[in-house]
């Protein structure tokens, strides 16, 4: 009986300190010792633990893998840190590691690789796997094609379940997971598929035309990968063709690629949402992070200094009104935070095509109506604190609260409508649930609470 493969949290229960270990081991170079403790581990568990070494451990690590398991792991390595580890990485190992992965694996790591570099490991891998590679690496990253794997079983439609059974049994050491059967025209013309439980379902002579599913879904090898995650959440699919602009199957995307497209884009919205950039991730250096970072802490520097201008222009009602300046970090924040709900929750929606702009304006209501009900309640709880806790006046805590009010419904809706004003221009509207939105509630909003507040007490 092969002997299961342990997790990382499975072994972290029994030992706390087998990552700590594994530092000291890679300290003494103790090789042995550490491929008896990879052997019992899965391979995404080894990655997880080089995630977390420093380059050079990691490096000899991943050194000492054989080049089964180095393949295994060397996809669920993160990016940044796997650049790093293949620069001292023979062009000829790289080789062997790429043989042994699909194609859209493979064109991954070929594709972070200096020219170069990539150039020998081209030429290193078998004929046909680096012909694959090559076409593959034409399209961009992030799209359909970047992602798909050109590997798939595929019959004409002259074909008989017999012919198709051999067909994946030939295909079965290449491919790991099979889904549907694709069926083509003589052209390679996409025009059906047949599941793989038909072939145990139908006698053998059965041609697969006969029991053929038409109801394609494909994707363009351009298409954006958001989109394919989409489309595939959307239909329950497993399994997407990739076709050119005549029809022609030219890989299929498999939903462990989706996997990993949902979590980077997840990852690149909140850094978007922050207003942070993919470079910080690679960057080691502390002021090239720091250039990063300050231009969106310049807008709202600049924003806030408004905000200052905003104060010092109703002073005279702050100095008469002196209770008046204790609520403003409470209707600041308040404010802000009902126009960043109200972006992140449209943002999302944009993102994953559930508006269209023909009913925006429909979603923008709905947040008003939002947002008056959350200024509703919100209010009615300050009327209480300000009254019973601060002492305050009756007519000072129904203003206050009117103000909330009016500022809680202000900033959701513009919070709802950037993201959508950024989508119709061309504008990537993740950008806006950052500093901007922030900002212009904090301006806007103190100039509503000090007004309303000015023109009902002078």
């Amino acid at each position: 009986m092969a002997e299961e493969l342990k997790s990382l949290h499975d072994l972290l229960e029994e030992d706390p300190e087998i990552v700590d270990n594994i530092r000291v081991l890679i300290e003494e170079q103790a090789s042995q010792s550490l491929l008896g403790i990879f052997k019992d581990i899965h391979p995404a568990d080894i990655a997880e633990i080089i995630n977390h070494l420093n380059v050079n451990d990691a490096k000899y690590a991943f050194s000492i893998l054989d080049t089964e398991t180095a393949s295994e792991v060397i996809t669920e390595i993160d990016e940044h840190l796997r650049e790093k580890i293949l620069e001292d990485v023979t062009a000829e190992k790289i080789a062997d590691i790429v043989d042994e992965l699909d194609t859209d694996d493979a064109t991954d790591i070929v594709g972070v690789l200096p020219d170069n570099v990539a150039e020998q490991v081209l030429e290193y891998i078998e004929p046909e796997s680096s012909e694959d590679v090559k076409e593959l690496l034409k399209y961009r990253e992030d799209s359909a094609g970047g992602i798909m794997n050109s590997d798939f079983v595929c019959v004409t439609e002259e074909a008989t379940i017999s012919d198709a059974i051999e067909e994946v049994r030939k295909q079965a050491d290449n491919i790991d997971h099979i889904y549907y059967i694709f069926v083509t025209k003589t052209n390679n013309e996409l025009i059906g598929f047949i599941l793989l439980k038909s072939l145990l379902l139908h006698p053998l002579e059965t041609k697969v035309s006969e029991i053929l599913e038409e109801d394609l879904i494909t994707v363009h090898p351009e298409d954006d990968q958001e989109l394919v995650a989409n489309l595939m959440k959307k239909y329950d699919l497993v399994s997407i063709p990739v076709v050119n602009d005549n029809g022609i199957i030219l890989g299929r995307i498999t939903i462990d690629d989706i996997v990993d497209v949902i979590g980077e884009e997840a990852e690149e919205d909140i850094q978007k949402i922050a207003g942070l950039s993919e470079e910080e991730e690679i960057s080691d250096s502390s002021i090239k992070i720091s250039r990063i970072r300050l231009p969106w802490l310049f807008v709202a520097l600049f924003g806030e200094l408004i905000s200052a201008v905003v104060l010092s222009s109703f002073q005279a009602s702050i100095e008469k009104i002196l209770i008046a300046s204790f609520f403003i970090p409470v209707v600041m924040a308040m404010g802000g935070s009902s126009g960043t709900q109200a972006a992140i929750v449209m943002v999302r929606r944009l993102s994953q095509y559930e508006i269209w702009f023909t009913n925006s304006y429909k979603k923008i209501f709905k947040e008003f109506i939002v947002g008056l009900l959350n200024g509703i309640m919100c209010g009615a709880i300050l009327i209480i604190a300000t009254h019973f806790l601060f002492n305050a006046e009756i007519k000072f805590s129904i203003v206050l609260s009117i103000s909330l009010l009016v500022i809680m419904i202000f900033a959701t809706v513009v919070g709802a409508s950037i993201p959508l004003i950024l989508k119709k221009f061309g504008a990537d509207p993740a950008v806006a649930t950052g500093p901007f939105v922030t900002t212009m509630n904090d301006v806007f909003g103190l100039s509503i609470y000090l007004s309303i507040i000015t023109v009902a007490f002078l």
